[in-house]
């Protein structure tokens, strides 16, 4: 349908119909799904139309705004800066057209579109999809994407994602975050490793020189914030082992590689039951905030409301 008097790309540079006439509400729904989905199928999925459909409607945009939108890739479509600044300028105004014709809608019906989640890997596998699986049983459909937190808050603040765990505090007012919880970082080894060791304490890294380290980068960022704050030096070693997802490098810990440095939920479980030790408990060790994010001032649709709900009282126990 075309609204002559609505021209919703008015703020957005670049994006003025070449033909100077309005952009069409349902294009850019469709438009807004590949964005979030980042794939044609995945937004003919999610709006219920079939994906060649998705692909006209896209291209139509496109002929509409003289400018290309999406680059097609073997897997998906990645967005281009217009398209990302399209995002930013629409989101926020089609759901809330969304939230207002919910009202009229059954509540399966108002539960249908899905709600995107982003997060680091580690924090969704562990603790947010459990708290959330129960969900499903009530008709929430859930998108999840992991990824680094500057990445997914560019995402949110663009339309990709309704919610993102973030340990990464959004700056300005356009994004609002929630503390959810604490992360206590900890020094762990296997058993083997921390007998060969011996006693530690903050003063003396010493008896830690020559250990094989285990980390998440090449460049050590969880290990040298910790040497950084507990020991008071600067760390300088080449690691043994880099493994870009925490669950691989508590698995390679546990298995003899070496000395590692976790957050207390990913290996409390192998704390309590022994094939991780703590090398040290310092009075007052490394701790990251982690938030609950989402774009300010967008009205609540009853799913999004659902796994917020969710998230923060699950959190509560985290």
């Amino acid at each position: 349908m075309n609204h002559q008097n609505s021209d919703v790309s008015r703020g957005v540079p670049g994006t003025r119909p070449s033909d100077g006439g309005s952009l069409d509400l349902g294009l850019l729904r469709t438009f807004l799904a590949v964005h979030r989905a980042r794939s044609l199928t995945g937004a003919a999925r999610a709006l219920g139309i079939s994906q060649p459909t998705v692909s006209a409607q896209v291209q139509a945009l496109e002929q509409q705004l003289g400018r290309q939108l999406f680059e097609r890739l073997p897997r998906g479509v990645a967005s281009t800066t217009v398209a990302d600044a399209l995002a930013g300028e629409i989101a926020a105004p089609l759901d809330a057209l969304a939230a207002v014709a919910d009202r009229g809608r059954s509540d399966a019906e108002a539960l249908a579109e899905p709600v995107h989640l982003g997060g680091p890997a580690e924090m969704l596998s562990v603790l947010a999809l459990p708290a959330l699986a129960p969900l499903t049983q009530h008709g929430v459909l859930l998108r999840v994407t992991a990824g680094l937190a500057d990445e997914l808050l560019d995402g949110l603040h663009a339309g990709r994602f309704d919610l993102v765990l973030s340990a990464v505090r959004p700056r300005g007012r356009s994004l609002s975050a929630v503390p959810l919880m604490d992360e206590e970082f900890v020094l762990v080894a296997a058993p083997a490793w921390a007998e060969r060791i011996g006693p530690l304490n903050c003063k003396d890294p010493g008896p830690l020189q020559g250990v094989p380290l285990v980390a998440y980068g090449e460049d050590l960022p969880i290990l040298r914030r910790y040497w950084r704050h507990v020991f008071r030096t600067r760390l300088s070693a080449r690691p043994a082992v880099v493994v870009p997802d925490l669950r691989g490098v508590r698995a390679c810990v546990v298995a003899g590689a070496g000395i590692t440095v976790l957050p207390r939920y990913l290996c409390k479980d192998e704390l309590a039951s022994g094939t991780l030790l703590a090398l040290l408990s310092p009075q007052d060790p490394p701790i990251n905030t982690g938030f609950l994010v989402e774009r300010a001032g967008a009205l609540p649709r009853p799913a999004l409301v659902a796994v917020r709900t969710h998230l923060v009282r699950a959190a509560r126990s985290w």
